[in-house]
């Protein structure tokens, strides 16, 4: 019956240090664009940029930083890999008037990517 407790507890405490290590305690990353990018319907220049993202969970909401000003700030969700981001990375969709959207960004080193779900943003803005 103790073993079992035991057992329990260390089952629950490795849940909750696994589900800490996908959130992350150093959200943190670099975005170097190489191409101009549309984020949250806003044009953001070639250039380099840091992220951090806050929340726990997979629900976190991401800035874009260039210095210390907010460049952007959306919501992501947080998808672990199977294994770490070699580099700092991102990805993009060509949207229909040959702009491209960002769509997910893969912080280097981590088990991670912050995948941006832009057909809710553009279906609440065509609802105005």
């Amino acid at each position: 019956m103790k073993t079992s407790k035991i057992s329990s507890l260390l089952f629950s405490s490795a849940l909750l240090f696994s589900s800490a290590a996908i959130a992350g305690t150093n959200n943190k990353g670099k975005l170097d664009l190489t191409d101009n990018v549309v984020v949250d319907g806003k044009p953001i220049e070639r250039g380099d940029y840091r992220v951090e993202w806050d929340g726990s969970g997979p629900a976190v909401q991401v800035k874009i930083l260039q210095g210390k000003q907010v460049v952007a700030t959306l919501s992501a969700h947080v998808t672990e890999q199977a294994d770490r981001n070699a580099q700092d990375a991102y990805s993009t969709a060509v949207e229909p008037d040959g702009s491209r959207q960002l769509t997910a960004i893969y912080p280097g080193g981590k088990r991670l990517s912050l995948e941006f779900d832009h057909s809710a943003a553009a279906s609440a803005q065509s609802g105005n």
